[in-house]
């Protein structure tokens, strides 16, 4: 049996940072040390990113309204809103996104309505409220109120994985099951202005977004392209606990993501990818870029540039993970689903291509997963069935 993912969509706020501006409006702050002014340029500067989107209406240079809460565009100043204030704009705005992107994978899956529903795996560490979004999907969606609930909370960057994993594991133990994940990030919500290098990093990197898929094991109609989940592992690396971490302050949730961090996946990425390989005897014994795609999580330039150096990876390989960063920034949980959505959007070159995935949080934990993108004949491009036919069996 094969738990497919059977759809994949995502869904960002209206509002955009263009990633110059933002640079400016953070050099501008009048609390910044002459070295927290260099270190917010080399940061914005070096991050790979041209656009961003944010769930604060009112961070946009081009927002006039009464009483700002994140930003005063009448002073150009950046304002620090408590833990609940924070908050309290995450439930309401989260929310939204959580039922717009359960909304369209759930429309963009031939064969499934509401009422087919299983089970409900959400995921975000950028907030909390009760009824969390597990209920608000429930209810916006009309699905069956004895639904399965799940909620992963505060995980960080990796989270993606930990629900679709647990999706595989519901269609594993209930072939008829049918699982709709969805993760929602909002990491703006906990911006401010410091002369911490953490806190400027993470300024300059991290984003909102959405991402939401379904997973079953039916056969459902329709083309593809789909996604079989194959196999995942999780590995602790032997170092980097205190590198990485997110915690909750006065002044909402702090990131700690050391320099550090690319040096650590640097050196335990082909270590980490061990355990899952082991799974596939097709790839034994033949360089990392023989998989066809690789699906990693954009968690900031010096990490894609590691991880593409250490495994011998391709620019083309690399496409995915640096058009995501570049469009839309480090959108925690989301981010890779974003990815992952890159690869499934491209012309099929085969039937059956291997997917490589992989995203990095607190820990430092790697996760790491195996796909296979699957799409019907009429989808490829350019090969007659025969030819179709010998490119599957070589993957």
């Amino acid at each position: 049996m094969t738990v497919t993912l059977k759809s994949l969509e995502t869904a960002v706020p209206p509002t955009i940072l263009i990633q110059e501006q933002a640079r400016d409006v953070f050099a501008a702050q009048p609390g910044l040390t002459r070295l927290g002014q260099r270190l917010v340029r080399t940061c914005f500067d070096s991050a790979a990113i041209d656009t961003r989107h944010t769930a604060v209406a009112e961070m946009s240079l081009d927002f006039h309204g009464p009483d700002p809460m994140f930003y005063d565009g009448a002073t150009g100043l950046l304002l620090n809103p408590t833990t609940k204030e924070r908050n309290d704009l995450f439930a309401g705005q989260a929310t939204a996104l959580f039922i717009e992107a359960a909304h369209k994978a759930l429309a963009a899956c031939p064969g499934v309505a509401a009422e087919d529903i299983t089970h409900v795996v959400t995921v975000s560490c950028t907030g909390f409220f009760n009824p969390g979004p597990d209920y608000k999907i429930v209810r916006a969606l009309g699905l069956n109120p004895s639904v399965q609930r799940y909620h992963l909370g505060f995980m960080g960057c990796y989270a993606a994985f930990p629900a679709l994993r647990a999706a595989k594991a519901f269609c594993d133990a209930d072939p008829d099951a049918v699982v709709l994940v969805v993760s929602v990030e909002l990491c703006s919500l906990h911006v401010r202005t410091s002369n911490d290098p953490d806190t400027i990093m993470g300024s300059s990197l991290f984003a909102d977004g959405a991402a939401a898929a379904v997973v079953t094991a039916r056969e459902l109609p329709g083309d593809g392209p789909f996604l079989d989940l194959d196999h995942f592992e999780t590995v602790l690396t032997p170092v980097g606990e205190d590198s990485m971490a997110w915690n909750i302050g006065d002044h909402g949730f702090e990131m700690v993501l050391d320099s550090y961090v690319p040096k650590i996946i640097d050196e335990h990425i082909t270590g980490a990818l061990v355990p899952l390989l082991a799974r596939a005897p097709e790839f034994h014994g033949l360089p990392h870029s023989s998989i066809p795609h690789w699906a990693i999580h954009p968690g900031g330039r010096s990490i894609l540039d590691k991880v593409q150096a250490k495994l011998g990876l391709s620019d083309e390989q690399l496409v995915p993970a640096r058009e995501t960063l570049r469009n839309y920034g480090n959108m925690s949980s989301a981010t890779v689903m974003f990815v992952l959505k890159h690869i499934l959007d491209l012309p099929a070159a085969q039937e059956r291509e291997a997917i490589c995935s992989m995203a990095f949080g607190p820990g430092l934990t790697v996760e790491t997963g195996l796909f296979t993108k699957v799409s019907q004949p009429s989808n490829l491009e350019g090969q007659g069935h025969e030819s179709q036919l010998e490119d599957a069996a070589r993957v």
